[in-house]
């Protein structure tokens, strides 16, 4: 038996089945707390999809500043996303052992002093590795966010507090291009791109502050201890999937590309197998064994991936088409993107009204809703070699946007709901680490094929082509995602929450 000890209340979980004191929860200062905790969790999530949404429109300012390659373009995202992913398995866990407040609380203090690093970076190496620092940061803090709400609220309320969680990110989304776009119009000090990382630090200094205040203290559970050989094996299957992808073009694909390709398989074999063997002897697992045996669960995270290759790499692309390609200046830029963040918004607070209803049916809407705006991305792609006018790229982003709203939220909560209390932590850090890696394949795919169409054509007809052929793979991908999806919620009807 252990206990989950709040400001209000505890809950108390004996093999595995929780009692709580559901008249302490619904108290006037319970619900108080709790809001406030909420407000200050979600913040950090905020600043995250922030930071994460703002350095696309950046880049182009980047590169003319630090001489950056179009590779060194693609690391500066692509390392945060693999420090993230990389981290958030093993400090999921770390969660769960040291205790989930504490690990939010580092995450947030790293998070701060590695974006002062970024703004203070005098080339595209440092900045480079201080985005690794940053993303490794944000895979302490952003996991321990969903583990929290996940033990803090009950299966009923969970439904609407994601779908707040949905909201909040897409409001970073809408944030990132439209204020990324106005710091880069007004130049600050003649400080060009870098503000958008200082931002970073008030912000994370008053999520720090929040915490330390509203987070309930999560006892850590004794008998949990922490998977070094495991952490290292995930972090060499993830670095040997996404290194050749980034540089395998720019490098003319040597042979020892292909073979890191293969070596992330069997890093991967081995990974699993070594959580397996620490399963039969009763040890802590980064990727709990009893998650890989709900075939809902792993069938969930497949489709995390698929989700978010086909819509990663698209604004990456998409602020170098803008702004390289036809001229169009970091504040238009963002202002043309930013339906896509709205759409997604107000999907997501829709989708937190529904609660735990339709997941399946939801998921597949939200593929339909993306294969149908990425095609209409396409077409108004196709149009701008005579003629492109950025309000005809608002509708298919609005488009895109509800997509993600309408699925995402429906998506996080089928495969949290396979979690129990015990695995929250884990169960947060896996699902989002296969976000990730998802995140990471997307960037490098579309880059590669966005970059390699574009050598030698840097006109406007080249651009046009390049993004015309990028943008088939993640109309593939949402028309792919659609069909299994209907077909997996035909065959298989709703279950109830465990």
């Amino acid at each position: 038996m252990y206990l989950y000890k709040f400001h209000d209340f505890t809950e108390i979980r004996f093999k595995g089945v929780s009692f709580m004191s559901i008249a302490v929860l619904n108290s006037g200062a319970g619900a108080g707390n709790r809001r406030a905790a909420v407000a200050v969790l979600f913040l950090a999530a905020f600043i995250n999809l922030l930071d994460v949404t703002i350095v696309n429109l950046a880049l182009p300012a980047i590169r003319n500043d630090l001489g950056a390659s179009e590779t060194e373009l693609e690391w500066i995202l692509v390392i945060y996303v693999v420090a993230f992913a990389s981290g958030l398995l093993p400090f999921g866990r770390f969660g769960d052992i040291f205790g989930r407040k504490q690990v939010f609380i580092w995450g947030v203090a790293g998070f701060v002093l590695s974006s002062s690093i970024c703004g203070m970076a005098t080339s595209s190496g440092i900045l480079i590795a201080a985005r690794g620092l940053q993303g490794l940061s944000a895979a302490m803090m952003v996991p321990q966010v969903l583990a929290i709400v996940h033990v803090l609220f009950r299966t009923e309320e969970r439904g609407r507090v994601i779908g707040l969680y949905g909201v909040v990110s897409a409001l970073g989304a809408v944030s990132g291009p439209v204020s990324g776009g106005a710091i880069l119009a007004i130049d600050f000090a003649g400080l060009s791109w870098r503000p958008i990382f200082l931002l970073n630090i008030p912000l994370g200094l008053f999520s720090l502050i929040g915490a330390m205040r509203f987070v309930p203290s999560i006892v850590a559970e004794p008998t949990l201890k922490p998977d070094w050989a495991g952490a290292v094996l995930f972090f060499l299957a993830i670095v040997s999937l996404t290194f050749p992808l980034v540089e395998g073009r720019h490098l003319g694909w040597p042979w020892w590309c292909l073979v890191l390709l293969g070596g992330a398989v069997m890093l991967a074999v081995v990974f699993l197998k070594h959580q397996a063997n620490r399963a039969s002897r009763a040890m802590t697992q980064l990727l709990p064994i009893c998650l890989l045996k709900d075939r809902d669960f792993v069938f969930g995270l497949s489709v995390v991936v698929a989700f978010f290759s086909g819509i990663a790499g698209v604004f990456f692309m998409l602020a170098i088409f803008l702004q390289s390609g036809f001229g169009f200046s970091p504040l238009v830029a963002g202002l043309i993107i930013a339906p896509h963040p709205v759409g997604a918004m107000i999907a997501s607070y829709l989708s937190g009204r529904v609660g735990h209803r339709w997941l399946e049916y939801r998921i597949t809407l939200g593929a339909a809703l993306l294969a149908l705006g990425m095609t209409g991305l396409m077409l108004v792609v196709d149009a701008a070699e005579s003629n492109l006018s950025g309000w005809r790229f608002m509708m298919p982003l609005f488009v895109v946007g509800t997509g993600m709203g309408t699925a995402v939220p429906a998506l996080f909560q089928s495969v949290l709901s396979r979690v129990s209390g015990l695995d929250a932590g884990a169960g947060s850090g896996v699902l989002q680490a296969f976000q990730q890696i998802g995140i990471a394949i997307g960037i490098a795919v579309i880059g590669q094929i966005f970059f390699g169409s574009l050598e030698g054509q840097r006109s406007e007809a080249g651009f046009v082509t390049a993004a015309r052929t990028a943008l088939w793979f993640p109309v593939g991908i949402y028309l792919l995602l659609a069909i299994v999806c209907f077909w997996s919620a035909r065959q298989s009807p709703e279950k109830p929450a465990p």
